[in-house]
């Protein structure tokens, strides 16, 4: 797909529909996976709003309480290794079905908690649960969308941002009657979606090939893969020192902190779904890069330099949602440019190197403001937001030739191809001649023309 096409464009050119796609017009799996997909994003950020509280209600040091984030992303980094092998095996269905029932189990036993030991320990469960939910959710509402296909894709998307505006709100809210409120919201919540996945999902088939374990991690054999990797790397541990450490410095109540992280995610979902895209086509992805990454290190930077002014921070930390926004998007379309191996497994390698960044840095941010003062964490996120750009500008000539179509293909750049996990098969009408390819995220997916015909491959895949 062209860096200046809209996803839905290439769908409905590849299933031959003129007419755009409504993303309402989907059968009750779609809004089901769609509703969980909401919930499970709503946990980046329902916790932000109470980490003071419980850091005071638990007498509990700051840099424990980080390690709720900590354990969080790093299993979830770990995990997404396995999640093709998982999926592989048991099909996409029963992977979202057992990635939402870990989801229930640990926020409620981490609802029920006495100590922040716990605590850290069932958010590592509820990592490993979100990360086969993540995974898979996007494969299984192609998989059960029925007429609206790029509708289904706008309905993910969507789901993702509205999620991550929510979390802080519904935190910040639940969190004002007890710090216990959104660990059992979640369970709630998730506990509804489990049910109705159940009744309402189709079992998707079980994909032909059984795939390695080790398949991402010898993807990051390919440079292009690698350098991305690291620059995802150094712009996550910027981005969660900003998301996870600055609820401290600022010095807001419960409420006030869920309002302040609501409008930055507004914000950074405006600025993914709507923006990003623009300014990839204008400018393109490279340009577009640097230049964020630089605004970014500049915002971190003017936090740490103001860090005792609670305006400054709240206004830095509202403003960075619109960088975070397109980072998020730009730096996941980058590494599907520029990546010679399949699609998922770009994904998982990817996810796996860049959630060890977010998950280590809340808890040195914590650290380090407890060994040297408050404004070291933030003088670091800026310094490794500004490396990105260094690492990111040595893999400059490949996402440039991958952005205009002119990047070799594994087999001739010498490199061995990494064969990716077996798709989900969908029928979808496709015309002779339509584009073949469709790229967007997280999984592979064949089409299958509802009339006699060539085979359409399509590929979505993309990071959450």
């Amino acid at each position: 797909m062209s860096a200046g096409r809209s996803v839905g464009e290439t769908v409905r050119e590849a299933a031959g529909h003129a007419p755009p796609a409504s993303p309402f017009r989907q059968p009750r799996g779609v809004w089901t996976v769609a509703f969980a997909c909401v919930v499970s994003f709503m946990g980046i950020g329902l916790v932000d709003p109470i980490l003071p509280a419980l850091s005071s209600q638990l007498h509990a040091s700051p840099s424990a309480v980080e390690l709720l984030f900590t354990s969080y992303l790093v299993v979830t980094a770990v995990a997404m290794l396995v999640t093709g092998w998982v999926s592989s095996r048991i099909g996409g269905k029963r992977t979202l079905v057992a990635g939402l029932i870990l989801i229930v189990a640990f926020s409620a036993l981490a609802g029920s908690s006495h100590s922040i030991g716990q605590i850290i320990g069932f958010r590592a469960g509820w990592g490993l649960g979100n990360a086969l939910f993540i995974a898979t959710s996007l494969a299984v509402i192609i998989g059960a969308a029925s007429g609206g296909f790029a509708g289904a894709i706008i309905l993910y998307e969507t789901a993702l941002g509205i999620g991550i505006a929510l979390g802080p709100l519904v935190g910040g809210e639940l969190g004002a009657i007890s710090w216990r409120g959104p660990f059992f919201g979640v369970t709630v919540l998730m506990s509804v979606s489990l049910i109705a996945t159940l009744v309402f999902v189709d079992r998707t088939p079980r994909p032909a090939r059984k795939t390695s374990i080790t398949e991402p991690l010898r993807a990051l054999r390919h440079r292009g893969l690698a350098v991305m990797s690291v620059t995802a790397l150094l712009y996550n541990w910027g981005f969660f020192t900003l998301l996870a450490f600055t609820p401290f410095p600022m010095h807001l109540g419960i409420h006030e902190l869920g309002y302040v992280f609501t409008a930055w995610g507004v914000l950074v979902a405006i600025f993914a779904v709507f923006v990003a895209p623009r300014a990839q086509r204008r400018f393109g992805t490279p340009r577009t890069l640097y230049v964020n990454f630089a605004l970014l290190a500049i915002d971190l930077a003017v936090i740490a330099a103001f860090t005792s002014s609670q305006a400054t921070l709240i206004v830095a930390v509202i403003v960075s949602g619109a960088l975070v926004g397109l980072n998020n998007t730009l730096t996941t379309q980058a590494v599907m440019l520029v990546s010679p191996v399949e699609r998922p497994v770009a994904s998982a390698a990817y996810g796996f190197v860049r959630f060890i960044g977010g998950g280590l840095a809340p808890f040195a941010a914590a650290r380090l403001a407890a060994d040297f003062n408050v404004h070291v964490p933030f003088y670091l996120g800026a310094v490794t937001v500004a490396a990105a750009i260094g690492v990111l500008a040595s893999g400059h000539r490949l996402l440039t030739r991958a952005e205009q179509g002119t990047g070799e293909l594994p087999e001739t750049a010498g490199e061995p191809a990494v064969p990716a996990p077996a798709p989900i098969v969908v029928a979808v009408a496709a015309r002779p001649g339509a584009a073949d390819v469709i790229r967007h995220a997280d999984c592979e997916v064949h089409l299958v023309p509802a009339t006699p015909g060539p085979l359409r491959r399509a590929t979505v895949a993309r990071s959450s």
